[in-house]
């Protein structure tokens, strides 16, 4: 039996809400929900609608912008315990998100060193926030234009000797989880798996993902 390598996705996942949409909510003008439906409707994909929707922040609201996500996002019950459990049994672990760096790694600091982190980049440099997309799709990526583009990322690793495991909520989790040999998944992913036959546990916690995980440990074992 192959070992398992979880690749993990960040927003509505760790966190318990999308912080993209958190942000906008809070602080972009109007016009972002029309960007948004786009998003959800396919007519542009998640990297141009991203793009678009954070160059209507100014730059200078970074620190605005960390200060509310501190105060107002909340890590999934479990998680550190789900970390502590996989750091125990050396199964390795990443994150996978399509969040931007400023406040993923902000909120995963004391959980996740950086290397164990993919994810799109803000640059402040100018009057707007404009995204930078250093994990963007290869070439055998259908969909071009996922932003971080979780497939490839996971084409990128070593997982030849693996199992590799994703947990996810939504959308922008489905094209890893059809390539995983196990998945975790919530939400929209999970309803997803369903009609796909796709192999899954449904899960609200990371608890819920440690016992599935302990579960299927000792069945190899």
């Amino acid at each position: 039996m192959r070992n398992p390598i979880i690749i993990c996705d960040f927003d509505g996942t760790i966190t318990e809400s999308d912080n993209i949409i958190a942000i906008m909510n809070k602080f972009a003008p109007a016009g972002w929900e029309a960007i948004k439906d786009q998003i959800l409707s396919r007519e542009v994909s998640i990297q141009e609608g991203v793009g678009k929707m954070f160059s209507l922040l100014p730059s200078d609201l970074k620190e605005n912008i960390i200060d509310y996500l501190n105060h107002n996002s909340r890590i999934r019950e479990g998680f550190t315990e789900f970390l502590s459990f996989i750091k125990e049994n050396n199964i390795p672990f990443y994150v996978v998100s399509g969040g931007i760096d400023f406040f993923v790694y902000k909120l995963l600091e004391d959980h996740i060193e950086p290397s164990k982190i993919y994810c799109n980049r803000a640059d402040f440099s100018g009057e707007n926030i404009q995204i930078q997309w250093p994990y963007s799709c290869d070439q055998v990526c259908s969909n071009q234009g996922c932003g971080c583009c979780k497939p490839s990322v996971i084409r990128s690793m070593d997982t030849e000797d693996f199992e590799v495991i994703v947990i996810g909520d939504s959308i922008t989790d489905l094209e890893a989880a059809k390539g995983a040999d196990y998945i975790f998944a919530r939400d929209f992913l999970a309803d997803q798996c369903d009609k796909l036959s796709l192999p899954y546990s449904r899960f609200e916690t990371f608890f819920d993902c440690k016992l599935a995980l302990e579960e299927s440990l000792e069945v190899k074992m």
